[in-house]
């Protein structure tokens, strides 16, 4: 597909590297001519270095042969004005990033009025991602799959674990969970296991399981499925104010420590249920005296990646809180996931993995699977998709077991009339399933492509 990227920051690199990967055409248009042209040298995409939202710009990007056009700037006025000249000006499908608070309400009026395909959010994406993880302390990382019926788990086994030691089908035979162990991440080895593998401590399995089977399977082998009764966040920027506003509804206690006095004050106007502290969470004694020991989870989200790992990691040594961080830079993730930081959330991953999702959604769009989700896991190393059949064909009334699946492809689960099925050799797909699929093999477009 031939695809504009309007602003090369954080967001822009990120996706412009993603559906590059992806085989798409990709130009890319900032105003910083020297991002411009060393992102297009490094991923060896075509660059145009002015205003993307001008016309004229936008034409010698090729916005008229565009089949999509992505606004992802600082500004959200300037995104929504990219995406309006680039419909007019001819791109099939705009996107914008909208991440205004104020603009919340409106996103329904955006879209209908300027013609927009879809609005991403990073900040909210990523404080729906934290909410989900503060529901389900356990879990590293949870991914959803069926709205909402199925959840992706990852979970790091722990030298006293009961699963330390075992073989998925002494697993199965002795937790008697419906559960399927469908990836495991050990040391710098990403597997997709088989009924005779074994466990070890240090393992970071993937579980898919329903809502409730998930639940089930942690208490049985000792891990607690409450959510947190209170949460300690450091750093009162926009995704703080979407955190704590999922939070508080939940009944969860919510405090935040922010050193801009200004800022204080805009928040305890939005926030008026949360408790707002001004201070600087650098100083352990204000920590301390705000709860930090007793707190039952703790979310670090300053603007400084450094900051943030420092503050986990002393939050980890003095309390036995659900821990969550938020990490910027991207570059240096293979470093930072070396420390022990509980739940790590990279806005920019999760605002690539919409984009992606969109894009293959809209590449089959025409065909009978269509791509619903599409999740990153175990650090960009596997991928986790989930396939709507619209119509039957050659995929469907047939056993897993007679079909020629690829190596590194699990059938991970079928959700059949809202019911979640954890498959076996036996299991068939039918007509109106939604199939999940993990995979080591990326760029996934069809559910025909998991046969070899």
């Amino acid at each position: 597909m031939q695809i504009i990227i309007v602003g090369c920051g954080k967001v822009g690199s990120t996706i412009a590297e993603q559906l590059s990967v992806e085989g798409h055409d990709i130009t890319i248009v900032d105003t910083d001519e020297s991002v411009v042209q060393a992102l297009a040298t490094r991923l060896d995409i075509m660059g145009v270095t002015g205003n993307g939202a001008t016309h004229s710009i936008l034409m010698e990007a090729g916005v008229e042969e565009a089949d999509l056009l992505i606004a992802v700037t600082e500004s959200d006025e300037l995104n929504l004005l990219c995406c309006m000249v680039g419909k007019k000006a001819g791109a099939d499908h705009t996107i914008a990033r909208v991440r205004n608070p104020e603009y919340s309400q409106d996103i329904g009026f955006m879209k209908k009025e300027l013609g927009l395909a879809m609005t991403i959010n990073p900040e909210y994406a990523a404080s729906t991602e934290m909410a989900r993880l503060l529901r389900f302390p356990s879990a590293i990382e949870i991914d959803t799959f069926g709205r909402g019926r199925v959840e992706l788990l990852e979970y790091k086994i722990e030298a006293d674990n009961i699963l330390a030691g075992k073989s998925l089908i002494d697993v199965g035979r002795n937790i008697k969970s419906d559960i399927l162990i469908c990836a495991v991440e050990r040391r710098e080895d990403v597997i997709i296991p088989n009924g005779s593998f074994v466990l070890q401590s240090g393992d970071i399995i993937s579980v898919v399981a329903s809502t409730e089977n998930a639940r089930d399977f942690f208490k049985k082998v000792g891990c607690s499925s409450n959510e947190v009764k209170d949460t300690l966040i450091v750093g009162g920027g926009t995704i703080a104010y979407y955190l704590a506003n999922q939070l508080i509804p939940l009944g969860i206690k919510v405090k935040i420590i922010e050193k801009s006095y200004e800022r204080c004050e805009e928040l305890s106007a939005m926030l008026p249920n949360a408790v707002i502290i001004h201070g600087d969470a650098a100083d352990k004694d204000i920590l301390l005296e705000e709860g930090i020991e007793n707190c039952s989870s703790f979310v670090s989200l300053t603007g400084i990646d450094e900051e943030n790992a420092f503050l986990s990691l002393y939050a980890k040594s003095v309390s036995g809180a659900k821990i969550v961080t938020k990490i910027n830079r991207i570059s240096f993730d293979d470093i930072i996931e070396k420390f022990d930081l509980g739940s790590m959330i990279y806005p920019k991953h999760i605002t690539a993995e919409y984009i992606v999702r969109y894009v293959r959604g809209l590449q089959n769009s025409v065909g009978n699977n269509n791509v619903e989700a599409l999740y990153k896991i175990i650090h960009g190393e596997a991928e986790a998709l989930e396939f709507y059949i619209k119509e039957d064909s050659n995929m469907t009334d047939k056993t897993l077991e007679a079909m020629p699946i690829r190596d590194g492809v699990l059938v991970a689960g079928i959700i059949r009339d809202g019911k979640v099925m954890i498959p076996n050799g036996k299991s068939i797909f039918k007509k109106n399933d939604s199939v999940i699929i993990i995979t080591k093999i990326t760029g996934m477009q069809n559910l025909e492509d998991i046969l070899k």
